[in-house]
């Protein structure tokens, strides 16, 4: 099969288009033909900086596509099925394999591209909202970096239940575009300090929940922006190399009794997979039906995955990339 492959970390252009040998299921594992790759922050930091197990290593953490073969123990999933699946690594081919009971069955009808923008984005964001930050109606949340897959994510979840929905941008155009999916108030952190104009948007009171994809300055402004006895629930760096590693001064969160909560999907999947494996159907299933959106911003073929990649680092996407086999 044809795949996007590496040898060593480092930047897009390690990304080659190789044939390598197709994966073989293990007997809890489904083979999926894949139609669409949702492109995630974290693929692109893996494989800007994390070693990889062995030469020509597809990179990749979420899929669309048809069953093409089952393991000999898997009993809830058939060939032909469409599906929405996760793996730890390999989504960046025409084929990828992963436990059954790490795939979602499709809602018919659905499309894969739009499937494949859902798992990660949408069960990280109902997460970190919900079961972590305890968000509720006439609550108000800061999402920063909004216009990511998690972002627009989370503003639509957060403004479905009722919240005030403040967000950041880099340019007007694009929280002008963010306002049609919930946001109430946008900034712009290329030109105001962030955490002062929450502050001035909330009368100096705060928020009661910021959550955060960015790291480094974009997490210190949410600690800083956060009300007393607030929630700061951080998911991870964007992007790879050269991106905001610092760390945020934490003292602020003693003088407002607030808490900073660190979050991976993965992790909570391995620990609690029947209840995160049902969010996740949710969200499908409410994506589908329209009350929330999948936003994609290009599709690439899979021959231009390293092309894809500049797109995420670039910071220019909006919404969710796709790449096509």
């Amino acid at each position: 099969m044809r795949a996007a492959a590496y040898d060593a970390p480092g930047p897009p252009d390690v990304l080659k288009y190789v044939t390598v040998a197709d994966p073989l299921p293990d007997s809890d594992q489904v083979l999926v033909k894949v139609h669409a790759i949702g492109l995630q922050g974290g693929d692109v930091r893996a494989r800007a900086v994390y070693e990889v197990p062995s030469p020509r290593h597809v990179v990749g953490y979420q899929v669309a596509g048809v069953i093409e073969a089952v393991g000999s123990d898997v009993t809830d999933r058939t060939i032909g099925q469409r599906v929405a699946a996760l793996m730890l690594a390999g989504s960046h081919a025409e084929r990828a394999v992963t436990d059954s009971s790490w795939t979602w069955v499709l809602p018919q009808g659905m499309d894969f591209e739009s499937a494949a923008a859902v798992p990660v984005e949408f069960g990280t964001a109902h997460e970190t909202l919900f079961e972590f930050g305890g968000l509720t109606a006439g609550q108000t949340v800061l999402v920063q970096a909004g216009a990511g897959g998690f972002g627009l994510a989370a503003i639509q979840l957060a403004k479905a239940a009722g919240a005030t929905v403040i967000s950041t941008a880099s340019s007007s155009e694009r929280l002008e575009r963010l306002s049609t999916y919930g946001v109430d108030f946008g900034i712009d952190y290329t030109k105001v300090d962030t955490a002062s104009e929450v502050m001035r948007i909330t009368k100096g009171r705060g928020v009661d929940l910021a959550v955060d994809s960015v790291g480094g300055r974009a997490l210190a402004a949410c600690i800083e922006a956060v009300a007393f006895r607030g929630k700061v629930v951080f998911i991870g760096t964007m992007g790879g190399r050269g991106g905001d590693q610092s760390a945020p001064d934490l003292m602020p969160l003693l003088s407002k009794n607030a808490s900073l909560i660190g979050y991976y999907l993965v992790e909570e999947m391995v620990r609690d997979h029947d209840r995160i494996h049902a969010i996740i159907a949710e969200q499908l299933d409410r994506v589908h039906s329209g009350d929330l959106k999948a936003v994609l911003d290009r599709t690439f073929p899979l021959l231009e995955a390293a092309d894809a990649h500049r797109r995420v680092e670039s910071r220019q996407a909006f919404g969710r990339i796709i790449i096509k086999p």
